[in-house]
């Protein structure tokens, strides 16, 4: 018996798949439809960044930058410095205009100027406190009148007058002034991890023909190693802490064109750096 025929399928795709693409086009289009109705959550996005940088430790605060021949754990070497190039360079304003360093390393920048900043008012509070300590002495002792003290973010300053210590054109201690010079030797005695240094100074007259000292210069450093010597004879402190110098009539403090202002730039400098400078100073 013969067999029948089988008739051929008929020409094209199935009939399921045309229902199949419109079903898939519609979605489309309803996807389409809802991501143009919506926004991005700055929020969330800033969170997923953040998850980026430290899983993967391409950014400044997933971890230290991966230097030249090192590799991360996935065995992928990197560019040095990378993180700091990526961001930058995405970061740069339009136009011709410089970036800001505060853009650009934003962390470094600012944690400089904060430690800085913290640094320097950390030392201007001791040097205050160090100064109402001296000031308070000083009265004790009845010299608030013959010694004025000031203060900076460096150190306490102790300014004796020259015309006290010093007969004209003189180096050398005078005698009368030794128990003055002796309640500043035990004030001193209070501060013996600090760096004491003495600086002498003079008005812009030279020394007279014949005298012992040819110019200013020399003067005021002898009057600053006299006192100096007399502080390490007279006290406990380590001599290596105290450091003396002349300086002459480079550095006035008043007008030289008068008498008054001549009386007040003769004179001898005792400056105790509080204890941040003294460190950073002794190193």
């Amino acid at each position: 018996m013969a067999k029948r025929k089988q008739e051929d399928p008929p020409k094209g795709s199935p009939a399921w798949m045309s229902t199949f693409s419109d079903l898939m086009n519609l979605l489309l289009c309803f996807f389409v439809l809802l991501f143009s109705m919506s926004t991005v959550d700055t929020e969330k996005f800033e969170m997923v960044v953040q998850s980026l940088q430290s899983t993967f430790s391409i950014l400044p605060s997933g971890g230290s930058t991966i230097g030249d021949g090192e590799l991360i754990s996935s065995g992928v070497s990197m560019l040095e410095k990378f993180d700091i190039y990526f961001n930058s360079s995405s970061a740069l304003p339009k136009g011709d205009e410089e970036p800001d360093d505060s853009v650009t390393n934003p962390d470094t920048t600012v944690t400089t100027e904060e430690a800085q900043e913290t640094l320097e008012n950390a030392g201007l509070t001791e040097s205050e406190q160090m100064a109402e300590q001296v000031s308070r002495l000083l009265q004790s002792y009845g010299l608030e009148n013959q010694v004025d003290v000031e203060f900076n973010e460096y150190y306490t300053l102790i300014n004796l007058n020259g015309a006290l210590l010093f007969n004209s054109g003189e180096a050398t201690i005078r005698e009368e002034v030794l128990p003055v010079m002796e309640k500043i030797a035990v004030i001193l005695n209070n501060y013996t991890n600090n760096l004491i240094e003495i600086e002498g100074h003079t008005d812009n007259v030279p020394p007279a023909a014949g005298e012992q000292y040819s110019d200013n210069d020399i003067l005021s450093m002898y009057r600053a190693l006299n006192v100096a010597n007399y502080i390490r004879d007279n006290t406990t402190l380590d001599p290596a802490h105290i450091k003396s110098s002349g300086r002459g009539s480079y550095v006035p403090i008043a007008d030289n064109s008068t008498a008054e202002g001549r009386a007040k730039n003769r004179r001898v400098e005792i400056k105790i750096y509080n204890s941040l400078n003294s460190e950073s100073l002794n190193n």
